[in-house]
């Protein structure tokens, strides 16, 4: 077959479904339409966020307990990485100004975006808010704030809460 073998054929097969499952991949990357676009909320087609509505929002956010949720707001509404996110997030919710290479990549000032917002309840003592925990029934998560928050191994940890 025109003096080539089948070893070849096969080779040549091999490349070229590999070239096209490579073509194909990026033809579907590219019209991909679930899920948010990560490019830049700041094209010449969209407005920049309001900073401090999406503050607000993801204030109250994470005063319900869903953080996660309030990093991927603000990845959706500002296009920023995940860290530069979940930085931002905690500033908000604790009242803190925002980390200065958030701030530069949404072009705000570093200070805390909600001036006006409520307090958080008062934190307490770690033995406080782990004793909280275990009276709820969620001695796992004591734990893990214990270790969290002393670098404690797991066995220290939960001989701590225990001891509570």
């Amino acid at each position: 077959m025109f003096g080539i073998g089948w070893l070849e054929i096969l080779v040549l097969l091999v490349v070229a479904g590999g070239l096209l499952g490579v073509m194909f991949g990026l033809a579907r990357r590219g019209t991909s339409s679930s899920g948010p676009s990560y490019i830049s909320a700041w094209d010449e087609r969209s407005a920049p966020p309001n900073l401090d509505d999406l503050g607000r929002q993801a204030y109250a956010l994470t005063a319900q307990g869903k953080k996660i949720h309030a990093i991927k707001l603000v990845r959706q509404r500002t296009g920023i990485g995940l860290k530069d996110a979940k930085d931002y997030v905690e500033a908000v919710a604790e009242g803190r100004p925002v980390p200065p290479a958030v701030a530069r990549l949404l072009r705000m000032p570093a200070r805390p975006p909600i001036a006006d917002a409520p307090a958080g309840p008062p934190r307490g003592d770690l033995a406080t808010r782990a004793r909280g925990l275990k009276a709820d029934g969620r001695t796992d998560q004591a734990v893990f704030l214990v270790r969290g928050e002393t670098g404690m191994g797991q066995e220290e940890a939960e001989a701590f809460v225990r001891q509570l």
